[in-house]
């Protein structure tokens, strides 16, 4: 199955429209499935008060609100027009995460085939309620969740509409970077046996490790925040992807996904011609002579495979020699 990749543009577009594009350029080269990025009215997304998350006060080198912060980041309806033309003349598909009811409400006007609820999300009843009642595919997002958030998310989400098989709960760690020994992969499993639904991983770590070992672990979507260059002023561009390195891991996932076949143990095209050389028979181990008996003294195990197999060594040893033999010689019946 193939893994669905989402390339989180997020609000590290700085607000340009110009920017925006260039990362909707980059994401399209690097193959990504998605772009997406985030819609929200900072009047309706957070108070004048609300202070910065220390991550963004690190990245940013500023003490101002995150009010202050985000509404310079704000996408208008006539903005998420022109980046959906965009995406589509360039055959990447768009979405974003909306963070408020607002916002819900304008994305629903696009008419989006996805809803991205943030981890931030996961505990607000009425946006819940909103997204569920679509009945459309919704990825969901438990950084800083416990299980029963979790299932209690779900069952919001079914209650107002939408079933269970169309949810898929990603895997989060809501730090920037996040650090890799409290990335915790294993509950993503943990995830998918507890409440019988797709997973994914969202990942805010350093590089392209984890995405990685979440897809053999399993992951059905990866979302990866990047970047045009981590050095940029703004929340979130130190802990995401430059595009080379976008690249790099849709490339590693693609050769992840071949690798891991459909798994059935056989061999392969591929090795099947080196069975002969790399496999064992039964051979003579010194000059045997017709009517001898076969013994462990005069018969040995050597390559190549394709005599007969070293499995049948207690069917042989106390038959008969039909022929001489010379050594080395592969025995025959």
């Amino acid at each position: 199955m193939k893994t669905i990749i989402i390339a989180e543009a997020g609000v590290n577009h700085n607000g340009s429209l110009t920017i925006a594009k260039r990362l909707i350029e980059e994401a399209a080269k690097a193959g990504a499935d998605y772009i997406k990025f985030q819609t929200f009215v900072t009047e309706r997304l957070v108070s004048k008060e609300a202070k910065q998350a220390d991550y963004q006060k690190n990245n940013l080198k500023n003490e101002s609100s995150q009010f202050e912060m985000l509404k310079g980041l704000e996408l208008s309806l006539s903005d998420h027009y022109e980046l959906i033309e965009y995406c589509t003349q360039l055959k990447i598909a768009f979405f974003s995460t909306a963070f408020d009811l607002d916002s819900i409400d304008l994305l629903s006007e696009l008419n989006l085939p996805i809803w991205k609820i943030p981890s931030g999300e996961i505990t607000n009843l009425p946006y819940l309620q909103k997204i569920g009642s679509f009945n459309k595919p919704i990825i969901l997002s438990t950084g800083m969740a416990k299980l029963g958030e979790i299932e209690a998310a779900i069952e919001v989400l079914e209650k107002s509409g939408t079933l269970r098989d169309q949810i898929t709960v990603l895997h989060c760690t809501t730090e920037y970077p996040a650090p890799v020994n409290e990335v915790n992969l294993k509950a993503m499993t943990t995830i998918a046996e507890a409440f019988k639904v797709k997973v994914g991983y969202s990942d805010h770590t350093e590089g392209i490790e984890i995405p990685l070992a979440a897809v053999a672990m399993g992951a059905s979507i990866i979302e990866k925040h990047f970047t045009l260059d981590k050095n940029m002023e703004g929340p979130d561009h130190k802990a995401s992807l430059e595009p080379d390195e976008l690249k790099k891991m849709v490339e590693g996932i693609r050769n992840i996904e071949r690798a891991l076949g459909n798994g059935i143990k056989e061999p392969s095209q591929s090795e099947i011609k080196n069975k002969i050389a790399a496999r064992k028979s039964i051979v003579a181990a010194k000059m045997i002579h017709a009517g001898d008996l076969f013994t462990i003294e005069n018969l040995t195990i050597k390559r190549p495979g394709n005599g007969i197999s070293p499995m049948l060594w207690n069917q042989i040893v106390g038959v008969k020699a039909k022929r001489d033999f010379q050594p080395d010689e592969l025995i025959e019946q």
